[in-house]
């Protein structure tokens, strides 16, 4: 079951990034990330705005886009930097698997 909210820190360790990386993705890209604000003003993230964040990392940290370069994309192909992420992140989970049979077998 997915959370309603994340917050900067779940974020982080989602993407596997700084807490300080995000805030400044949050900032950097506003048209597409709106966080809200919990009591204490902390930033929280919706489930959306993870997955927005896992686009933006995609670009920057693994296709090395620049910022601005980042959000072109999204603006013009948001749908097909949506759908590369995915299958990524299915490769990431099939690889994770394979090792983890790999690790069995070598157990027999």
């Amino acid at each position: 079951m997915r959370k309603l909210y994340y917050s900067s820190g779940e974020v982080a360790d989602i993407l596997g990034e700084s807490v300080t990386l995000v805030r400044f993705w949050a900032n950097s890209f506003s048209r597409f990330i709106r966080p809200g604000r919990n009591a204490r003003g902390n930033r929280m993230f919706t489930a959306e705005d993870v997955e927005m964040f896992k686009r933006i990392h995609y670009l920057v940290k693994v296709r090395r886009m620049t910022l601005e370069g980042a959000a072109g994309r999204l603006r013009d192909e948001g749908r097909k930097v949506a759908a590369e992420v995915r299958v990524i992140e299915s490769l990431k989970e099939i690889r994770a698997r394979l090792a983890d049979v790999r690790k069995s077998m070598d157990t027999i």
